[in-house]
Protein backbone atom coordinates (compact mmCIF):
# COMPACT_ATOMS: atom_id res chain seq x y z
CA UNK A 1 0.00 0.00 0.00
CA UNK A 2 3.12 2.10 0.89
CA UNK A 3 4.56 1.55 -2.34
CA UNK A 4 1.24 2.43 -4.35
CA UNK A 5 0.92 5.82 -2.42
CA UNK A 6 4.39 7.01 -3.20
CA UNK A 7 3.76 6.13 -6.76
CA UNK A 8 0.84 8.50 -7.13
CA UNK A 9 2.54 11.08 -5.07
CA UNK A 10 5.48 11.16 -7.10
CA UNK A 11 3.49 11.08 -10.63
CA UNK A 12 1.26 13.85 -9.22
CA UNK A 13 4.69 16.14 -8.23
CA UNK A 14 6.11 15.64 -11.92
CA UNK A 15 3.13 17.40 -13.01
CA UNK A 16 4.56 20.60 -11.18
CA UNK A 17 7.59 22.34 -12.01
CA UNK A 18 9.68 23.21 -9.26
CA UNK A 19 8.06 26.77 -8.26
CA UNK A 20 5.00 25.04 -8.08
CA UNK A 21 3.10 25.52 -11.47
CA UNK A 22 1.38 23.09 -13.99
CA UNK A 23 3.60 21.68 -16.56
CA UNK A 24 3.01 21.73 -19.89
CA UNK A 25 1.71 18.24 -21.43
CA UNK A 26 4.87 18.44 -23.69
CA UNK A 27 7.53 18.53 -21.24
CA UNK A 28 6.00 15.35 -19.61
CA UNK A 29 8.41 12.01 -20.17
CA UNK A 30 4.98 10.51 -20.75
CA UNK A 31 4.34 13.11 -23.72
CA UNK A 32 5.70 11.05 -26.66
CA UNK A 33 5.80 7.71 -24.88
CA UNK A 34 5.58 5.24 -27.68
CA UNK A 35 5.57 7.56 -30.66
CA UNK A 36 8.19 8.34 -33.47
CA UNK A 37 10.47 11.08 -33.03
CA UNK A 38 8.42 14.69 -34.83
CA UNK A 39 11.79 14.21 -37.76
CA UNK A 40 12.06 10.75 -38.08
CA UNK A 41 12.57 10.24 -41.80
CA UNK A 42 13.18 13.93 -42.75
CA UNK A 43 17.03 14.63 -44.06
CA UNK A 44 18.08 17.83 -43.12
CA UNK A 45 21.13 19.09 -45.27
CA UNK A 46 23.88 21.20 -43.42
CA UNK A 47 24.11 24.48 -43.16
CA UNK A 48 27.37 25.66 -42.17
CA UNK A 49 27.14 29.49 -40.05
CA UNK A 50 29.35 32.20 -40.86
CA UNK A 51 31.52 33.72 -38.18
CA UNK A 52 29.62 37.11 -38.41
CA UNK A 53 26.53 34.81 -37.13
CA UNK A 54 28.27 32.38 -34.61
CA UNK A 55 28.94 35.97 -33.23
CA UNK A 56 25.54 37.10 -33.53
CA UNK A 57 24.29 33.70 -31.65
CA UNK A 58 27.29 34.20 -28.80
CA UNK A 59 25.54 37.49 -28.25
CA UNK A 60 21.92 36.14 -27.60
CA UNK A 61 22.98 33.10 -25.81
CA UNK A 62 21.65 35.04 -21.85
CA UNK A 63 23.13 37.27 -19.12
CA UNK A 64 24.47 35.72 -16.13
CA UNK A 65 25.83 32.64 -14.89
CA UNK A 66 23.47 30.40 -17.19
CA UNK A 67 24.98 32.82 -20.04
CA UNK A 68 28.57 32.49 -19.44
CA UNK A 69 28.26 28.39 -19.32
CA UNK A 70 26.19 28.11 -22.85
CA UNK A 71 28.34 30.68 -24.56
CA UNK A 72 31.20 28.37 -23.17
CA UNK A 73 29.29 25.59 -24.82
CA UNK A 74 28.70 26.79 -28.18
CA UNK A 75 32.88 27.69 -28.34
CA UNK A 76 33.61 24.14 -27.60
CA UNK A 77 31.28 22.67 -29.99
CA UNK A 78 32.74 25.79 -33.19
CA UNK A 79 36.18 25.79 -32.28
CA UNK A 80 36.95 22.30 -30.94
CA UNK A 81 34.18 20.17 -33.37
CA UNK A 82 32.94 18.31 -30.89
CA UNK A 83 29.83 16.27 -30.83
CA UNK A 84 27.11 17.70 -28.32
CA UNK A 85 27.22 14.25 -26.28
CA UNK A 86 31.33 14.89 -25.98
CA UNK A 87 30.97 18.41 -24.88
CA UNK A 88 28.32 17.47 -22.21
CA UNK A 89 30.45 15.07 -21.07
CA UNK A 90 33.73 16.94 -20.48
CA UNK A 91 34.74 17.60 -16.85
CA UNK A 92 37.17 20.74 -15.77
CA UNK A 93 39.68 18.22 -15.84
CA UNK A 94 39.63 17.57 -19.52
CA UNK A 95 40.48 21.20 -20.50
CA UNK A 96 44.18 22.32 -20.16
CA UNK A 97 43.98 26.22 -20.69
CA UNK A 98 47.59 27.04 -20.30
CA UNK A 99 48.37 23.96 -23.07
CA UNK A 100 45.30 25.05 -25.56
CA UNK A 101 44.08 21.12 -25.38
CA UNK A 102 40.53 19.27 -24.98
CA UNK A 103 40.58 15.87 -23.82
CA UNK A 104 37.75 13.82 -24.71
CA UNK A 105 37.92 10.79 -23.31
CA UNK A 106 35.27 8.30 -24.91
CA UNK A 107 34.12 9.92 -27.95
CA UNK A 108 32.77 8.23 -31.05
CA UNK A 109 33.32 4.08 -31.28
CA UNK A 110 35.06 5.11 -27.87
CA UNK A 111 38.16 6.56 -28.55
CA UNK A 112 40.02 8.79 -26.88
CA UNK A 113 41.18 11.99 -28.61
CA UNK A 114 43.08 15.67 -27.89
CA UNK A 115 42.06 18.81 -29.94
CA UNK A 116 43.37 22.28 -29.81
CA UNK A 117 41.83 24.85 -28.65
CA UNK A 118 42.05 29.06 -29.70
CA UNK A 119 42.94 31.55 -27.38
CA UNK A 120 39.71 33.41 -28.05
CA UNK A 121 37.88 29.86 -27.28
CA UNK A 122 39.97 29.54 -24.10
CA UNK A 123 39.26 33.02 -22.60
CA UNK A 124 35.47 32.16 -22.91
CA UNK A 125 36.01 28.67 -21.47
CA UNK A 126 38.41 30.46 -18.44
CA UNK A 127 35.56 32.68 -17.86
CA UNK A 128 32.73 30.03 -16.89
CA UNK A 129 35.64 27.95 -14.71
CA UNK A 130 35.64 30.98 -12.62
CA UNK A 131 32.18 31.33 -12.46
CA UNK A 132 31.00 27.93 -11.69
CA UNK A 133 33.74 28.50 -8.94
CA UNK A 134 31.62 31.09 -7.61
CA UNK A 135 28.38 28.56 -7.79
CA UNK A 136 30.68 26.44 -5.36
CA UNK A 137 30.91 23.70 -8.20
CA UNK A 138 33.46 21.72 -7.46
CA UNK A 139 35.98 19.69 -10.11
CA UNK A 140 33.88 16.60 -9.23
CA UNK A 141 30.81 17.92 -11.25
CA UNK A 142 30.79 17.92 -14.86
CA UNK A 143 32.23 21.03 -16.75
CA UNK A 144 28.89 21.99 -18.27
CA UNK A 145 26.16 21.12 -15.41
CA UNK A 146 22.99 22.04 -14.47
CA UNK A 147 23.41 25.38 -12.05
CA UNK A 148 19.68 25.94 -11.45
CA UNK A 149 18.80 25.48 -7.87
CA UNK A 150 17.38 21.94 -6.56
CA UNK A 151 17.58 18.29 -7.61
CA UNK A 152 19.50 18.57 -10.34
CA UNK A 153 21.88 21.07 -9.03
CA UNK A 154 25.80 19.75 -10.33
CA UNK A 155 24.32 17.28 -12.80
CA UNK A 156 25.21 17.13 -16.60
CA UNK A 157 23.09 19.02 -18.74
CA UNK A 158 20.62 17.26 -21.53
CA UNK A 159 21.15 17.45 -24.98
CA UNK A 160 17.94 18.89 -25.58
CA UNK A 161 17.73 21.54 -23.25
CA UNK A 162 20.97 23.09 -25.05
CA UNK A 163 18.99 22.23 -28.76
CA UNK A 164 15.91 24.23 -27.25
CA UNK A 165 18.17 27.17 -26.21
CA UNK A 166 19.98 27.28 -29.31
CA UNK A 167 16.69 27.32 -31.31
CA UNK A 168 16.05 30.65 -29.38
CA UNK A 169 19.49 32.39 -29.61
CA UNK A 170 18.96 31.84 -33.80
CA UNK A 171 15.40 33.61 -33.61
CA UNK A 172 16.53 36.48 -31.58
CA UNK A 173 19.69 36.28 -33.08
CA UNK A 174 17.48 36.36 -37.05
CA UNK A 175 19.82 33.86 -37.94
CA UNK A 176 17.47 32.41 -41.14
CA UNK A 177 19.03 29.07 -41.01
CA UNK A 178 18.77 25.57 -39.46
CA UNK A 179 21.16 26.07 -35.70
CA UNK A 180 21.49 23.26 -34.06
CA UNK A 181 24.34 21.71 -32.21
CA UNK A 182 25.94 19.25 -34.83
CA UNK A 183 25.80 22.25 -37.11
CA UNK A 184 28.30 24.02 -35.34
CA UNK A 185 30.68 20.90 -35.71
CA UNK A 186 30.01 21.31 -39.78
CA UNK A 187 30.80 24.70 -39.15
CA UNK A 188 34.21 23.89 -37.54
CA UNK A 189 34.82 21.92 -40.20
CA UNK A 190 34.11 24.00 -42.85
CA UNK A 191 35.86 27.07 -41.68
CA UNK A 192 39.31 24.28 -41.38
CA UNK A 193 38.47 23.33 -45.12
CA UNK A 194 38.18 26.77 -46.34
CA UNK A 195 41.49 27.50 -44.76
CA UNK A 196 43.16 25.30 -46.52
CA UNK A 197 43.76 23.27 -43.44
CA UNK A 198 45.46 19.41 -44.37
CA UNK A 199 42.78 16.21 -44.84
CA UNK A 200 44.26 14.67 -42.14
CA UNK A 201 44.28 17.36 -39.37
CA UNK A 202 40.87 17.68 -39.69
CA UNK A 203 40.41 14.22 -39.44
CA UNK A 204 41.80 14.18 -35.95
CA UNK A 205 40.27 17.27 -35.15
CA UNK A 206 36.98 16.07 -35.92
CA UNK A 207 37.32 12.36 -34.25
CA UNK A 208 36.61 10.60 -37.73
CA UNK A 209 38.64 6.87 -37.58
CA UNK A 210 38.53 7.30 -41.80
CA UNK A 211 39.88 9.87 -43.76
CA UNK A 212 37.21 9.34 -46.71
CA UNK A 213 34.60 9.83 -44.37
CA UNK A 214 36.34 13.39 -43.31
CA UNK A 215 37.15 14.38 -47.28
CA UNK A 216 33.61 13.82 -47.89
CA UNK A 217 32.57 15.52 -44.86
CA UNK A 218 33.95 18.39 -46.19
CA UNK A 219 33.36 18.51 -49.52
CA UNK A 220 30.02 18.09 -49.03
CA UNK A 221 30.49 21.19 -46.73
CA UNK A 222 32.93 23.13 -48.77
CA UNK A 223 32.80 22.13 -52.51
CA UNK A 224 35.08 25.08 -52.89
CA UNK A 225 36.85 23.40 -55.50
CA UNK A 226 34.01 22.83 -57.82
CA UNK A 227 32.83 26.59 -57.22
CA UNK A 228 35.95 28.13 -58.05
CA UNK A 229 36.01 25.92 -61.55
CA UNK A 230 32.32 27.30 -62.26
CA UNK A 231 33.65 31.23 -61.08
CA UNK A 232 36.11 30.87 -63.40
CA UNK A 233 34.32 30.27 -66.83
CA UNK A 234 34.00 33.01 -69.08
CA UNK A 235 31.02 34.01 -71.50
CA UNK A 236 32.43 33.38 -75.02
CA UNK A 237 32.27 36.68 -76.63
CA UNK A 238 29.97 37.18 -79.53
CA UNK A 239 31.93 38.07 -82.80
CA UNK A 240 30.94 40.39 -85.43
CA UNK A 241 30.12 37.51 -88.22
CA UNK A 242 27.83 35.46 -85.17
CA UNK A 243 26.04 38.71 -84.68
CA UNK A 244 25.48 39.38 -88.88
CA UNK A 245 24.41 35.53 -89.03
CA UNK A 246 21.63 36.34 -85.87
CA UNK A 247 20.23 38.97 -87.56
CA UNK A 248 19.93 37.31 -91.05
CA UNK A 249 18.04 34.40 -88.86
CA UNK A 250 15.68 36.88 -87.11
CA UNK A 251 14.96 38.90 -90.77
CA UNK A 252 14.44 35.33 -92.10
CA UNK A 253 11.87 34.06 -89.38
CA UNK A 254 9.85 37.39 -89.47
CA UNK A 255 9.21 37.25 -93.32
Amino acid sequence: MLKITLRRNTAAVSEFDRRGYRRSAVTLPSYRKGKPAPNKGRKFPPEPLTQGEVHRLLEHMGPGYVGARDRAVVVVLWRCGLRIAEALALYPKDVDVEAGTVTVLHGKGDRRRVVGIDPEAVGVVEKWLELRSELGLDKSRPLFCVISKGGSFGRACHSSVFREKLKDAAVKAEIAKRVHPHGLRHTCASEMANEGIKVMSIQDHLGHSNPATTFRYIHRLSPWESIGVAQRRTWQERSAATDHHAAHVEEDELA
